[in-house]
Parts: C-alpha cells; structure tokens; sequence
C-alpha cells in the first residue's frame, strides 16, 4: 500500500518523463525482422517493452507474456512467419482478454495457430512457417493492435498483403504510428479508405531515437488541473510527434491548461484565476488511454461530462469502466456506463481520506495519486503497476512534493 500527501497545491517541477513504450515495442519487433541490426536510443525501460526484448532473443519455445497485450498480440504474428513450435501464454488477466480477430485474420492466411484453452482467447500453440500474402480482412473495431501485428510482418509475406479494416476502427492513430515506422525503415504502403497495402520488402537498419511519452504526460496535465496553480515542464516531448495522445494538449486547454513548445519539450502552466467548464463531452476512439485521467478530473472537479468511444476499455489490463465507477464512487460521483459512453455526474463527498483500489491497472493508479490534491491524504493498495509503463512515476511524482510513503 503507498500513502500519498500533499501539504499545499502549487506545483513547479521539472520531469525527465518516461520514452514512449508504443514505439519501442514497434521498434523491437521491426529490429528482430530486420537482417541488419540498429540502436535503439532512449529505449523504454516499462515491464511491456522488456518482456517483449526477452522473448525475442528467448530461443524458449513456451513464452510468458504476463499482463503485456501488447507483446502478446504482436508476438502472435511474428511467430507465425518464424519457424518453430511455440506455446504463447500470459497472466490470468491476458487469458480474458481476446485475441480471436487477430488469430481468424492469421489462419486465413495460412498460419497454424491453435487454441489451448477457451476458444477466442490465449493461450495459443503457434507454429511458425512461410505464410503468403494477399487479402485478408479484419474488425478493427476491438483493437488496434491487432492491426498493427499485421502490419509489421506483412512486408515478410511472398507479394506483401492488402488488408481491408471493418466495423468502427479504434485507435487509428496508433496505426498510423506503425506505418510511420514502417516507412521510416524502407517500407512502402498505400492508404485508400477503408484498405492498407504492404509492399512486400525488407526492412533497412537505421539508429533512431525513441520520444518521450505522450500517454504518461497526461498524468502531469491531470496534476496541473487539479493544483492551484502549477508550472511543469516535461521534457522530450515533440510539437509534430507520431503519438496520437499528443492530442492530450489541445483537450486540456478546455480546462485552462495551457501547453508552450520549448527547444527540450513542453512546459504546461495553470494560473490561479484558470476556469474549469461546466460540461466536457469528447470521443475518445483516437486516445482512449487518455479516459481515465480525464474522467477522474471531471469527476472531482464537479464537471459533467460524456465521454465517448469508450467500449474497448472493458478488455485492457483491468475492465478500466466499472474499475473507474467503483473508485470516483468514492469521491461521491455519479456514474453511469451505457455501452460506448462514460457518463459522469459528480456529487458530493464530506471524506478527508479515501482509500483505493488499483485493480493491478498502472493508467488507474497514476490517475488516482494526484487526487492527493483534493484530500488529507489517499492510499492505494499497490504501486507496483505503474512499471508496467512509467518505472520512474514515484520517483517523479515525488519531486513535485508528494510525500509518498509505501507500507
């Protein structure tokens, strides 16, 4: 359990920030097909992007991704198209998350996947072989990632591959990212509606440089609106970055956080006489990481508020809606889920102490520590998820002055 206090509510730190993960794990998968090796610099440290690292220079053939979506799903394409006989598993937690589009996407093509357990979902027997591209079609409407897995093993496949995205496409931006790598290392594509075509190719070798996070920025935006006055410059942070969750910027001006470009990232400021809005409404599709930190300040802020574009939240490391209900209840808000909507409506609390639950979710825990803002004190009942993202956050977090004491 880690105890949070905060003796005032003005904030002025600098902050290092944490490398972006959702690069880095793009990055690692494009090395390993890659015939050249290349440096990675600024490399992400988080839980994700080292699982991912060790399995692929794992010669094991039963491999543990713990609670890592990412490294699953982009790891059952990758194995699919490199010999050998895997057993691909992960947590409790990853094997009720599915994976079903991706494998039915897969073996239409030629992939010898099975499923060892509950069809639909890990954990998988994957026999790699020379799979052969053209057409395949897929439900983008669940996960970006599955996109993404296919993307980044389609310029190894014999004529390259067309794929045809149906149903709503969540997260678009993170497949744009991948394909900006992708060109980045000498691939060629072509975009025209709803279809992606990969020109079958071979990655070339180039050293790049990682950016710092977008997704853990929003956590030092959520502090800033919460603080009475804060100035918080986070470094390594581009104006023209391949992150969709830049976009975390421009939604907080709606809650008079401003945001100025510097040569050595971004500094965000709130000035005392900042106004909060009465009502926010937003769809969050693109970003729909960016939920829960907006959500919670909404919640506390006395905001009313629809969030959008919210479904796909109830299969990431926690069931990330009810987990969000059960702890803004606590802070007296009332919620309401209704399919693909968040509806917020805050009420009222006489608490000076609220005690939390993480849910083992990393993005819930960093949102819940600044309401130490708002109370005497908080306590969540573990610390540990947040290396599944942001190793650093306590130790950053700390250098804002807050007292945080782990029993």
């Amino acid at each position: 359990m880690i105890t949070i206090k905060k003796s005032n509510s003005v904030i002025k730190v600098s902050v290092p920030l944490t490398p972006s993960k959702s690069i880095t794990n793009r990055l690692l998968i494009i090395r390993s097909l890659c015939r050249e090796q290349f440096s990675i610099l600024n490399s992400a440290t988080a839980i994700d992007c080292v699982i991912l690292d060790k399995i692929l220079s794992d010669s094991d053939e039963s491999l543990d991704c713990g609670d890592s979506g990412t490294a699953f799903r982009f790891l059952t394409a990758y194995l699919s198209v490199n010999s050998g006989v895997y057993i691909l598993t992960g947590s409790e937690r990853m094997k009720s998350r599915p994976i079903g589009p991706l494998v039915e996407a897969l073996k239409s093509m030629g992939a010898d996947i099975s499923y060892l357990e509950k069809v639909g979902y890990p954990p998988l027997k994957i026999i790699g072989k020379k799979i052969v591209g053209g057409n395949v079609c897929i439900d983008a409407s669940q996960s970006s990632q599955y996109i993404s897995a296919l993307l980044l093993i389609a310029p190894m496949l014999e004529g390259g591959l067309k794929i045809e995205l149906t149903g709503k496409i969540n997260s678009r931006p993170y497949i744009i990212m991948t394909l900006s790598l992708m060109h980045l290392f000498g691939i060629s594509f072509k975009t025209e509606g709803n279809f992606i075509t990969i020109s079958e190719g071979k990655y070339t070798s180039c050293n790049i440089t990682v950016e710092n996070d977008w997704s853990s920025a929003s956590f030092w935006y959520l502090i800033a609106a919460l603080s009475d006055e804060s100035t918080i410059e986070l470094k390594g942070l581009c104006r023209n970055s391949i992150q969709g969750d830049s976009i975390i910027a421009s939604i907080m001006t709606r809650f008079g956080i401003q945001t100025e470009f510097i040569e050595e990232g971004i500094v965000i400021t709130r000035h005392p006489d900042s106004l909060m809005p009465i009502s926010f409404e937003y769809d969050f599709s693109s970003c729909p990481d960016l939920v829960i930190p907006v959500a919670v300040l909404c919640a506390t802020k006395g905001i009313v508020a629809e969030l959008k574009g919210v479904k796909n939240l109830r299969i990431k490391e926690s069931d990330r809606l009810e987990a969000l209900k059960q702890e803004l209840a606590k802070t007296g808000a009332e919620i309401e889920i209704q399919d693909d909507s968040f509806f917020i409506r805050a009420g009222k609390s006489e608490r000076t102490v609220i005690d939390f639950h993480s849910h083992n979710d990393h993005r819930i825990v960093m949102s819940l520590a600044p309401l130490a803002l708002m109370y005497d004190y908080i306590t969540i009942d573990e610390h540990i998820p947040v290396n599944k993202s942001y190793p650093d956050f306590w130790k950053h977090f700390s250098s804002a002055e807050f007292d945080c004491a782990v029993t």
